[in-house]
Parts: structure tokens; C-alpha cells; sequence
């Protein structure tokens, strides 16, 4: 008995001594729903390109947002300094797979130091920075929204990173990121499946806007340049080339205005056929209604144009959310690609290319889409 007493008191000492000094919190996020769809690619020509279109109704996850858990924590070693950690990764919850040979934890593997004055300091595997336009995307970068248009180029993961988020000052915060090569080559060449890449933004917040500038490059692995190849189903300036964004949000009580603006620009890149850009730009608007604290309305469009013939393309979309509780909502998405006669652009963030495979419309064809879905956080 007196043992017994003994381990229970060690044991609430060493719970309480934890509490004091830490925490660890388990998350995550499952998304799913029904996603119909037209003028999906079918059949293949001698050259692989798809001949026709249909229609097709699919089960889906992650339409409204990435299915994901996730663990992070935080230690104080005093003096107002903390130690801070977060490991997360994606998933389908339609059939409960990971994210295959990206890893467990393929969104973050961080650790880092944090200091209320001075900032947060992580080394480790993050998101690229490029994703810091998602809370500047009316439908925040969901499947169909402003990264449909440069083929998921704002959605990338980054490697051997270190990055810093400063505290925010007179409104205005800096946040940046420097991932390296870890070739021989400082900016890559051919040894490591990751080229160098870096950016930086800076954000201004007022009670009734919000605006941010960023800058990011990511640079291939290849060789090191901004310039991707198209050859072999390449996705040339979508993947590796400098990014320059201005975004915009806007408060005006039960509405919120968005909009934004992307130039993308690829260098070094050479035998390039019509229809491959070396620069794109990209702009959108958009409107949120929160019509009740339950309720939300949104509509937005969203527009690229590229070079060397590549054409234009323009996303229409309207959708909305339904919260049910505090960490559950009902959303849905209607949305229609309108391409120009030489564009392919989908309503999912695909590949370069015309075959089936990478589910991009015909040249010049629509593709429209409903979802209707739910979303559960924990």
C-alpha cells in the first residue's frame, strides 16, 4: 500500500512538473464530401493525348481543405525563451493512405527556439512559403481556387528549411525561409531531389485591411536555374521559377473583400515550343458573406494569362460553409474553368499536359464542377 502511495504521488510530482514546463497537443483535420464533374479527358490518341470528354462522379478528400493530423508542442526553458516543435502529415480519408514516399510527416518536421521579442526561429520541413497566400484566397486555396491556374504551384512542401516569424510590430510582421540544396552545387545539381529555395514576406494588419508583399524563388534541382523543363511531362515555369505576389484583404464588418496579384517568372529555360510559357501572371477578387455566425457565402474569379501562346484562363467559382459546432461545417463549391483556345487549365491544380492522365480538359474546352462535403477539426 505504502508503495503503491508512493508511485501515485512520484507520478502526479512528474505530471505536474510536465505541465509546468510544456505541452504537446494532438490535431487534425478530415475533409470529404462528393465532387461531380465535367469535361474530365477520355481516350488516347497514338500520340498520348486524350480524344474526347465525359463526365465522371467521385468520392473525394481533401477538395475543401488537406485531411491531416498533426502534433506540436512547446517547452519553456526560462528567461522567455521556449522550445517549440510540430510534426504533421496529410492523408486521404476516403481510404485512410498517407501521403506515400513523402514521408510520415510530409507538411512539417520542425523543431526551433521562440521568444515572444525576438520571434520564432524553426529548422527542419515546412510548408513553402509560397503557401502564405491562403488566407488571401477567398476559397483558401482549396482544390479549386487561385493554385488551380499555376498547377499547384503555391502548394509546395520545402525541405532542409530554415525560417523566422518575427513578432508583430506597429502591425507589421516579416516572416522568411532559406531551404538549401544540400548538393555540392549550392543551388543544385542533379544529387539531391531538392534545388535551393528561399522568400520572404511582410505583412501589414489594420483593424480594416490587411495587405502582405511576398517574394519567393524555387529553383531546379537539375541544374539550379529558374528554368523547368517541359520535356517528359516537365511542368517547366509551374515548378521552378521566382514568384512576386501583392494581396489584399479588406474588412467591412459581416463582409470580407479579397484580391490578389502573382507574377511568375522562369529564366534559363530554352527550346520551348508554342504553349509553353515562361511567365505567367495571375490576379482574383473575391467576397465572403458571413450572412449569420453559422453561415457563409463566397464567390470569386480568378484569371492567368501566359506567354508564348500559352492563352488564358478564368475560374468562376461560388460556394459556401455551414458550421454545425465549433470544430465541424457542411461546405459546397461550384466552379467552372472557361479556357482560352490553346489553354487546358482544370479545376484541380494538374499537371502540364493533354492526356487523360492528367485529368486537364481539351485545349480550349470548360470543365465545370460541384462539391458538397464535410469537415471535421479536433
Amino acid at each position: 500500500m505504502k508503495k503503491a502511495l508512493l508511485a501515485s504521488a512520484a507520478l502526479w510530482t512528474f505530471s505536474a512538473l510536465a505541465q509546468a514546463q510544456g505541452s504537446i497537443t494532438l490535431y487534425g483535420r478530415l475533409d470529404a464530401g462528393l465532387e461531380y464533374m465535367t469535361g474530365v479527358p477520355t481516350g488516347v490518341a497514338p500520340n498520348g493525348a486524350a480524344t474526347g470528354s465525359s463526365h465522371r462522379f467521385r468520392a473525394e478528400s481533401g477538395d475543401w481543405g488537406t485531411s491531416l493530423w498533426g502534433l506540436k508542442g512547446v517547452e519553456d526553458i526560462g528567461n522567455g525563451n521556449r522550445v517549440v516543435f510540430q510534426l504533421e502529415g496529410s492523408f486521404n480519408t476516403m481510404n485512410g493512405q498517407g501521403p506515400g514516399n513523402n514521408g510520415l510527416f510530409n507538411r512539417w518536421a520542425t523543431v526551433g527556439l521562440a521568444n515572444d521579442r525576438y520571434g520564432t526561429l524553426r529548422v527542419g520541413r515546412e510548408l513553402f512559403i509560397s503557401n502564405g497566400l491562403w488566407d488571401f484566397d477567398p476559397f483558401g486555396q482549396s482544390a479549386w481556387s487561385s493554385a488551380s491556374l499555376v498547377r499547384g504551384r503555391n502548394w509546395p512542401q520545402s525541405s532542409n528549411n530554415v525560417s523566422w516569424q518575427s513578432p508583430k510590430v506597429a502591425g507589421f510582421d516579416f516572416y522568411g525561409q532559406y531551404a538549401f540544396s544540400n548538393a555540392s552545387s549550392w543551388n543544385g545539381n542533379g544529387t539531391s531531389p531538392q534545388g535551393r529555395e528561399a522568400g520572404a514576406q511582410i505583412t501589414y494588419t489594420a483593424p480594416l485591411f490587411q495587405v502582405r508583399g511576398l517574394y519567393d524563388e524555387i529553383r531546379n534541382p537539375a541544374n539550379g536555374s529558374l528554368g523547368g523543363a517541359y520535356a517528359n511531362g516537365g511542368n517547366g515555369v509551374y515548378a521552378y521559377s521566382r514568384e512576386y505576389t501583392a494581396l489584399l484583404n479588406v474588412f467591412l464588418g459581416s463582409f470580407k473583400l479579397q484580391g490578389g496579384y502573382q507574377a511568375i517568372r522562369s529564366s534559363g529555360m530554352s527550346g520551348l515550343q508554342p504553349g509553353q510559357p515562361s511567365a505567367l501572371d495571375q490576379e482574383w477578387g473575391g467576397v465572403t458573406w458571413q450572412a449569420t455566425p453559422a453561415a457563409a457565402l463566397i464567390a470569386a474569379v480568378y484569371h492567368v494569362n501566359g506567354n508564348n501562346g500559352a492563352g488564358n484562363a478564368t475560374l468562376y467559382s461560388i460556394g459556401g460553409t455551414y458550421n454545425l459546432s465549433r470544430r465541424t461545417l457542411l461546405d459546397f463549391q461550384v466552379a467552372t474553368m472557361q479556357n482560352s483556345g490553346s489553354a487546358n487549365y482544370g479545376l484541380n491544380a494538374n499537371n502540364v499536359g493533354n492526356t487523360a492522365a492528367t485529368d486537364n480538359p481539351l485545349p480550349g474546352h470548360s470543365q465545370s464542377g460541384v462539391y458538397a462535403g464535410i469537415q471535421h477539426s479536433f
